[in-house]
């Protein structure tokens, strides 16, 4: 992961362990039950109902958790009883490569199976497919779910965000600034959960305080080789990515937002940027309404909570949305408001619980949600049987 995607070692570290706890999870959720006797219409009935696996789950993955995201789809597909065919960025080949060395050990020849390649591989994979499952940009996402609902197969489409965390005037900026900055810019903002947008709440003297408090902690961030224990945000996935940071910074600054810190590429070999933080960023522009995937975040400001609660919704995507509060009821009465799949209340905009349904509203998901016992739900489907006397 380190040397394929450029993921920093100690995030590289905790992907591989939430690997293996997947598989984990998922090993054990086959032994869930699947199924409900019902009252039958006659005497001498039997009525049930049980889940059967689809066939072939088609997998196609992004590469920014290169194991991870395989294995929250490949693992509940395989426990549930399906065969895999799974189809890989092009630029995590190997490390996909790597997992089908892994599991061939122990599963039957044929079960798992990679097919490397681009867009035309992809088509493929819906082609052959029973059931199919997506994450990755929104234009593929969309091309992929047309593909598969012309087929009348089952779909999941994961396709990223444009995630707010809104700060609120009670918030302790000590622990909220931090958190903020490192979903922002840790592993150089490559994730769908990556905070784009801060909301920050209260008056002109609270968002001098939230402003100054997010660019120290940005500043802070170690900007470096991914290998090194000490670097948390490492180079982009490639050049154009790194170019389309700096030319969002350098679009937002001509329409007359202000860089508070970063807004250019790093001075180093490698496709880096510099984590970028940009205020007063008109409601027009770019930053605020489209994901860069990179470390690059907007800040806005709102009057109130029900102001920023009508910022946070205004985009096009809803994945998720965190909110720092120290009054918990101010917090709690914002949740029915806010229109993303995932809100994290006192938590970084980042994280996520495999063990819990995942997945967003409007541009961000199409289809069920994935993880958690949502999986069984969108990798099995239910036969129902009657059984009554000769």
């Amino acid at each position: 992961m380190i040397d394929e995607v450029g993921k920093p070692a100690t995030e590289a570290r905790g992907e591989a362990a939430r690997s293996v706890a997947i598989m984990r999870y998922f090993a054990q959720q086959a032994f869930e039950p699947d199924g409900e006797t019902l009252p039958p219409a006659g005497p001498r009935t039997l009525l049930y109902s049980r889940r059967r696996p689809h066939g072939v789950a088609g997998l196609i993955t992004p590469w920014n958790f290169p194991a991870a995201i395989p294995l929250w789809k490949a693992a509940p597909a395989l426990a549930y009883g399906n065969a895999v065919l799974l189809k890989p960025a092009p630029e995590a080949t190997a490390v996909a490569l790597r997992l089908a060395e892994l599991l061939g050990e122990a599963l039957p020849s044929g079960l798992f199976r990679v097919v490397p390649g681009g867009g035309e591989t992809g088509r493929a994979v819906v082609g052959a497919a029973d059931c199919v499952s997506f994450t990755g940009s929104a234009e593929a996402g969309h091309a992929v779910a047309m593909a598969a609902t012309h087929r009348s197969l089952p779909i999941q489409a994961e396709m990223g965000g444009l995630n707010a965390s809104i700060v609120l005037p009670d918030a302790d900026l000590e622990n909220a600034a931090p958190s903020v900055a490192a979903a922002a810019m840790g592993y150089a903002g490559q994730k769908c959960t990556a905070t784009s947008r801060v909301i920050v709440v209260g008056d002109e003297t609270r968002q001098s305080q939230v402003r100054e408090a997010l660019a120290a902690a940005v500043e802070c961030m170690r900007v470096g080789d991914p290998a090194e224990d000490t670097t948390a945000v490492g180079p982009l996935i490639l050049e154009e990515a790194r170019d389309a940071v700096v030319a969002a910074a350098d679009g937002a600054r001509s329409d007359g937002a202000r860089v508070l810190t970063g807004g250019g590429r790093e001075d180093r070999f490698g496709w880096y940027a510099q984590p970028t933080l940009v205020a007063d960023v008109p409601a027009d522009n770019r930053l605020v309404n489209e994901e860069v995937f990179g470390p690059i975040c907007a800040i806005q400001t709102a009057r109130d909570i029900g102001q920023a609660i009508q910022l946070n919704n205004a985009v096009r995507y809803g994945l998720v949305t965190s909110v720092y509060s120290n009054d918990l009821n101010v917090a709690f009465d914002a949740l029915d408001e806010i229109d993303t799949g995932l809100v994290r209340v006192n938590a970084p905009t980042s994280g996520v619980d495999f063990w819990a349904p995942f997945g967003g509203e409007k541009a961000s998901s199409y289809g069920p949600r994935e993880q958690g016992k949502a999986a069984q739900n969108f990798y099995t489907t239910t036969q129902t049987l009657t059984v009554g006397p000769n």
